[in-house]
């Protein structure tokens, strides 16, 4: 059934719309809404995390490797894509970090790169932005990068003296954080695999995390239910060849068990402009469907 509300989803990298919050953005596709990723960078300077991609030809042609598979992922959710034109800045390691590469997302003229996502939100319209919080999910540069233009373009986008070059105002009715890892979905589905004698990719991880540290779940405010989705998921995680490793965490369960054990997916709901109850179990929970 077709429908009038929008929903956007504002990532860094392609290959983010398929880690966070996929499975939600399939559902609300297949129930008629229109459902729009905006990837700010073209993810240049990842690097190839499935060793069967690393291999002469997909290094050299990275850029144009990543478009296809963002394409690809968009496909396998049924999404609307659109790039934000950015270049990739990369994750700086060491001690101390290195200097950002100049002409990086990161590096790129705030007010100038906030106008251009305000006039995405412009164009597309929607009810619903989704974004990092404030600490980018993970302090990757281009994520917190996203989460402050999408700050701007959730607070300014519907003021009409702001960026009037960037077309119509527009006004979102609420802002959603995203919340991909939940250490409480990881022990539930490493303890169900362990029952069932089957190998489980979250052992390591669990054992690495401090046993003091919190849960995003602290945040949550809400929780979409979405397995019959997750075959969804799992397909756009699959065409970002280059950086899922299909024996990896990302797709080592089962879709039918991770729906069994952990059927939602979690969200923070940031601001809004409607009146609405936590917890929620809908991302468009309090906003009308606009009048014809």
């Amino acid at each position: 059934m077709a429908s009038d509300l929008r929903l956007m989803a504002i990532h860094a990298h392609p290959d983010d719309e398929a880690s966070k919050g996929a499975a939600t953005l399939a559902r609300y596709a297949a129930e008629g809404h229109r459902v729009k990723v905006v990837t700010c960078t073209g993810g240049e300077r990842g690097d190839i995390l499935n060793p069967a991609m690393d291999k002469p030809g997909v290094k050299e042609r990275i850029e144009q490797v990543r478009r296809q598979e963002m394409a690809a992922s968009a496909r396998a959710l049924g999404v609307e894509h659109a790039w934000l034109g950015y270049v990739d800045s990369g994750l700086p390691e060491g001690d101390p970090l290195p200097a950002l590469p100049e002409g990086c997302f990161a590096l790129e003229d705030t007010d100038a790169a906030a106008a251009r996502l305000v006039a995405q939100v412009r164009e597309f319209r929607p009810h619903v932005l989704i974004t990092y919080d404030e600490n980018g999910g993970y302090p990757h540069p281009d994520h917190l990068k996203v989460h402050e233009l999408s700050m701007i373009a959730w607070e300014r986008s519907g003021d009409p003296d702001y960026a009037p070059e960037a077309g119509e105002p527009w006004e979102p009715e609420k802002l959603y954080y995203t919340h991909g890892f939940p250490k409480a979905r990881m022990v539930l589905l490493h303890r169900r695999l362990m029952e069932e004698n089957r190998p489980s990719p979250f052992g390591s991880i669990l054992e690495r995390m401090d046993p003091d540290s919190g849960d995003v779940m602290d945040r949550v405010t809400t929780q979409v239910t979405c397995g019959e989705y997750f075959p969804r998921r799992a397909a756009a995680l699959t065409a970002h060849a280059t950086q899922i490793d299909p024996s990896g965490a990302f797709l080592a369960v089962p879709t039918e068990l991770q729906a069994e054990v952990w059927p939602t997916e979690e969200f923070e709901l940031a601001g809004s402009r409607v009146a609405t109850s936590i917890p929620e179990d809908d991302l468009f929970s309090g906003i009308d469907e606009p009048a014809e």
